[in-house]
This record gives structure tokens, C-alpha cells and sequence, in this order.
């Protein structure tokens, strides 16, 4: 199911974000956390797989990474 097709962008909510860093561990080339302000950026184009956007999304703990709908 994961291919080339179902690319989606991803996005962080700096309000929501605690600074958990799951991000960045899950997807290294995709978010960074900030060091000095504990906030999680997106830090490329922030397209990923639908499948790996998905866990990304529900690991969050602060629930601050959604995915953006419409972007082609």
C-alpha cells in the first residue's frame, strides 16, 4: 500500500507540541526538535508515505502532528 502515490504532508502545531521527540526518532530526514525551545518543526518538505505519516500522527503524545488534507 505505501508508495510513491500516497505521499502526504505532515505538519506540527508548535501550541500542541510538548517536545516528546517521537518525531524525530520515527522520521529523522522529516522533524527536528528544537533544542532550545522543545518544539518539534518539519524541517524538509514534510512529505512521507500515508502509511509512516500515520504512525507519526498516533505516537504523538501531544497530538500536534496531523497530516495535511488537499495538498497535492
Amino acid at each position: 500500500m505505501a508508495g510513491g502515490d500516497d505521499l502526504v504532508r505532515v505538519a506540527v502545531d508548535r501550541e500542541l507540541c510538548i517536545g516528546g521527540g517521537i518525531c524525530e526518532m520515527l522520521e529523522p530526514e522529516v522533524f527536528e526538535l528544537d533544542d532550545d525551545i522543545v518544539i518539534s518543526s518539519v524541517i524538509s518538505d514534510g512529505l512521507l508515505p500515508r502509511d509512516r505519516a500515520d504512525v507519526v500522527v498516533d505516537r504523538c503524545p501531544g497530538r500536534a502532528i496531523s497530516i495535511v488534507e488537499g495538498v497535492s
